[in-house]
Parts: structure tokens; C-alpha cells; sequence
């Protein structure tokens, strides 16, 4: 059977336009990025770097992205982004920088600015609007410094507060972690002391070892204690979160096993939930909320997993664990030390695991908060990832509640 030119032409351009669907149907779909702080190496002088994988949108699973990139330093420990997640920040405790890079639609980082701080760095935190990027650290003396943004720019240090337990103000205060509340009008800090938790060296102080310090944040970014600042959070607070009514903080005990939460009063002042706290994996490691507020994740080091805990939206309890420790749904690569989830939707809970260089990621059932495995996890990062990011772009509904 003979075709015609014309016939010719209309089949191969039919075969071609089927083959160019098939190809797209198999293509990942994106609109999230993950970036993950890692080594390139697994020496201690090993450059950063970060890890950029783009987001199925459908499934969660990961791929590379754009390639890798420095972190403009090393042994970077703690990753943040602006509301608008056009900046992301990086802290290297290697050489006390915090560098901040802006952020492609299609994830390309690319490095714009630099500070260093005059401590050693070990968490970050910014604000919804985007005016101030909040960092903590310190090896003997743990301090809170604030820097204005201005399109992403960090700018000349505007305060350093250093942390201090009254009666005790000769303490190594070690802080673990920082978080601002949605509104933007306080900023809390998770600590332990040093002198009173050291285990297998030895304690010179008889303070309760973990706190919580509050502070409102004034014009300029001037910061003030609040009224009984600091809390106490057990033995050794290792990571904490706020949700996003500006109603509940949650912190992670390492040393207990256990999740402490407090209602926020009169704006910056603490107070403990009742029936708490609440048991966890073994060595949390750090929380993190969806963004309706529903939904606690909670990443355990020891049990190198994920526990899942509902929240009671009225007396901010959490609920007992959505998915039981230990199961296969909530399994992570071993050691996880930070988790996020994706911000715009909720539908995605992901992991840095320390200890086999991988990320983990699981798909969240939104009617129960219950977690499944995404396809093919864990995924290969750099060595020793610390920090772990995730951001939407395009255009899609984002999830949220009203403050």
C-alpha cells in the first residue's frame, strides 16, 4: 500500500505528537525545589555545598535538579528561606558565614551576599515579612543576632543578645534552635546548658539544663525579653517550631524522648500545656508543623525515623502518634537530624539523614495526617547533610490559616 506526500506527512507528524506526549506524560512534573546542606567530603575541611532536587508534584519523589552549588563555606549547618522564596540563607559553622543566595523559578541558587558573624552559627531563622533574618549559635556563650533584610540583602548587624539564665550568667548556654512567630512579633530561641548537661564530661551548675527564651521584636529589630523568659524544656532541647495561628510552640527533648509544647499568652509569654509533655522517638531531633496547623512531624535520630501527631486545635495538645514508631511508613535513612514540609500545600514531610548521606521523603495523607513513603527513598545527597529546605514555585493554591 502506497500513501501520498500529504498522507506521509500526517502520519509522521501524528506519531511525532504522540511521542512528544508519552515523553511529557513521563516527565517529572514540578513545582517544589528541596535543598539540602551537605559536605562535598567527609572531612571536617570538606567545602559545603548544597544539594538541589526538583519535587513531583503528584508523587514527592526527588531528582537532581540544578547542580550542586557551594555554600560558601564549610560544614554548613542550617538553611532558611524568605516568605516569598525568592532568598535562601546558609550557615557555615566552618568559617562563621552566613551566605545568602537568591532563588531561580527553576531552583538555580545563585550567591549574592555575605556576613560574618562573630560567633559560630547554628541555626537561622527569618520572618514572614521578610525584613529580618535571625541567627543563633556560640560554643561557650550562646548569643541571638538580628539582621535587617532589604530584598533579600542582609544588612549591618542591628542587635546581639547574648543568652543568659539569670542566676547562672557565667553558664555555657548552647543554643539548638530559633523560630519566629507568623505575625512577626516574637522570636524564640531553644537552648541548653552546658554547665548542667554534659554528658560523660562534667556539670558545674545545679540550673535546670534545657530553656526557652522569648522575645518580642521591637522597630529596627530591637529585641526584649519577655516576662519570665527563659522556660524551661527539659534536659536538652534540640529543635522547636510555632504554628501558624501564633497560638502553641512546640519543643523536641533529645535527652528525654519527648515532645513539650506551651500556649503563647499576651503575645510572647509561655506557658506549659497541662497534660504534657508528650512522648516521642528515642533522640528527637527536630519539629516542624504543616502549614494549617493541624499536623506536628517530628524526626528521631536513634529510631531513624518520622512520628506524626495530630493537633488539638482548641488546647493545642497533640494527639498520640498518627503513625507508631517503628512501622514501616515512617522509616527514614539512618539518622535523621532536620525535616521540613512543603510549605504551599502540606502534602510532603522530607528529612536530612546524617549518617548514610541520604534525604527521605513521604507523602502525607491530608484528611489524617498519616505518612507514606514517596517512590524510590531515600535519595543520595552530599556527605553529613544538616539542613533541608523546601520551596514552591508556579502556579498552583497554597494552604494556609489566618493568624
Amino acid at each position: 500500500m502506497k500513501f501520498s506526500k500529504l498522507s506521509q506527512l500526517f502520519l509522521v507528524s501524528s506519531i511525532g505528537l504522540l511521542v512528544a506526549t508519552l515523553l511529557t506524560a513521563c516527565q517529572i512534573v514540578t513545582i517544589d525545589y528541596v535543598f539540602v546542606a551537605s559536605s562535598a567530603g567527609s572531612g571536617t575541611s570538606s567545602a559545603g555545598q548544597i544539594n538541589i532536587f526538583a519535587v513531583d508534584s503528584e508523587s514527592g519523589a526527588l531528582r537532581l535538579g540544578a547542580p550542586t552549588i557551594s555554600s560558601g563555606g564549610t560544614s554548613p549547618v542550617a538553611l532558611a528561606v524568605t516568605s516569598d522564596y525568592a532568598n535562601l540563607y546558609v550557615a557555615n559553622q566552618g568559617n562563621n558565614s552566613v551566605v545568602h543566595f537568591t532563588i531561580a523559578m527553576n531552583g538555580v541558587l545563585t550567591q549574592k551576599d555575605v556576613v560574618t558573624t562573630s560567633f559560630t552559627p547554628s541555626s537561622l531563622a527569618v520572618n514572614a515579612a521578610g525584613t529580618y533574618l535571625f541567627v543563633v549559635g556560640g560554643t561557650s556563650q550562646g548569643k541571638l543576632a538580628v539582621y535587617p533584610i532589604s530584598s533579600g540583602t542582609i544588612g549591618t548587624l542591628s542587635s546581639l543578645t547574648p543568652l543568659v539564665v539569670p542566676g547562672y550568667s557565667s553558664d555555657s548556654i548552647l543554643p539548638s534552635g530559633v523560630t519566629v512567630l507568623a505575625n512577626g512579633n516574637a522570636v524564640f530561641v531553644s537552648a541548653y546548658d552546658q554547665s548542667a548537661y554534659n554528658p560523660g564530661g562534667t556539670t558545674s551548675s545545679t540550673a535546670n539544663p534545657g530553656w526557652v527564651f522569648g522575645y518580642t521584636i521591637g522597630s529596627g529589630g530591637v529585641l526584649t525579653g519577655s516576662s519570665g523568659s527563659p522556660w524551661k524544656a527539659g534536659v536538652k532541647p534540640s529543635g522547636l517550631a510555632a504554628d501558624p495561628t501564633n497560638r502553641f510552640v512546640y519543643v523536641t527533648d533529645f535527652a528525654s524522648n519527648q515532645l513539650i509544647g506551651y500556649t503563647i499568652q499576651s503575645g510572647s509569654i509561655l506557658n506549659f500545656l497541662s497534660n504534657g509533655p508528650f512522648k516521642t522517638g528515642n533522640e528527637p531531633t527536630a519539629v516542624v508543623i504543616d502549614p494549617r496547623g493541624k499536623y506536628i512531624y517530628v524526626s528521631n535520630a536513634l529510631d531513624s525515623s518520622v512520628s506524626a501527631y495530630e493537633i488539638d486545635l482548641s488546647s493545642g495538645t497533640p494527639s498520640t502518634a498518627v503513625n507508631a514508631t517503628g512501622s514501616s511508613t515512617n522509616s527514614t535513612g539512618t539518622s535523621p537530624v532536620a525535616i521540613v514540609i512543603d510549605p504551599a500545600l502540606g502534602r510532603f514531610v522530607y528529612t536530612a539523614n546524617s549518617l548514610d548521606n541520604t534525604a527521605s521523603g513521604f507523602r502525607i495523607n491530608p484528611d489524617t495526617g498519616a505518612m507514606t513513603q514517596t517512590q524510590s527513598t531515600p535519595y543520595s545527597t552530599g556527605s553529613k547533610p544538616s539542613a533541608i529546605v523546601s520551596v514552591p514555585h508556579g502556579n498552583h493554591s497554597v494552604q494556609s490559616v489566618t493568624p
